[in-house]
């Protein structure tokens, strides 16, 4: 079966909003976007081409599809992360849009959204990658459909924005890598793990 991998760039404080610009994601007065910038190193890059080659389809909710779509689609063939994120699925999880012509090879998932990724992790295929998507990753943890976390933790406390894991579910994970970067930034892969019996 499929895995699903959730990739997420994420402050000490859990926060995943906003971490590549100021303008890309303002709701609830968010003003500190584009956290992530200071950090850069070259093996962030790498850490996301190894994902990505191990993924042939991306799930993501309707705002970071859009954002996605609106950087990635539009540039010019042989640049290396266009041309990955232009060719793999696209999945968007949606209850307003109508079309997804914004980005290629995209399909739009409505309604019970848990028994749809459920079919899809069925389907023959890679992995299944999913990144930002603040509401969808507490859905998808809730119905234990996600395998894996793959998460830059960066040196910064915001105090406030959209987190990674919702209140009231407990998620039980087992360490598969932790690498430190000279930016400060700790690479962490962890799996799903069985919940220790008391």
């Amino acid at each position: 079966m499929r895995e699903l991998i959730v990739a997420e760039f994420m402050t000490l404080d859990g926060v995943i909003q906003a971490p590549g610009g100021a303008e890309e994601d303002t709701e609830g007065g968010f003003t500190q976007g584009g956290w992530t910038w200071p950090y850069w190193h070259d093996d962030i890059g790498q850490h996301f081409f190894e994902a990505m080659a191990s993924a042939d389809a991306l799930l993501l909710g309707r705002r970071t599809w859009e954002i996605h779509g609106g950087a990635f689609d539009p540039m010019p063939p042989g640049d290396p992360f266009g041309d990955v994120m232009k060719s793999v699925r696209k999945y968007v999880v949606s209850s307003t849009l109508t079309d997804a012509s914004l980005w290629r090879n995209s399909t739009i998932i409505r309604g019970d959204v848990a028994a749809a990724v459920k079919r899809i992790k069925q389907e023959p295929g890679k992995n299944i990658l999913l990144d930002g998507s603040s509401q969808l990753v507490p859905l998808l943890a809730k119905h234990d459909l996600v395998d894996q976390y793959m998460l830059h933790v960066y040196p910064i406390v915001l105090g406030g924005g959209k987190r990674l894991f919702a209140d009231g579910k407990r998620v039980e994970l087992a360490l598969v890598e932790a690498k430190p970067l000279p930016s400060g930034v700790v690479y962490m892969r962890y799996r799903r793990a069985e919940r220790p019996q008391a």
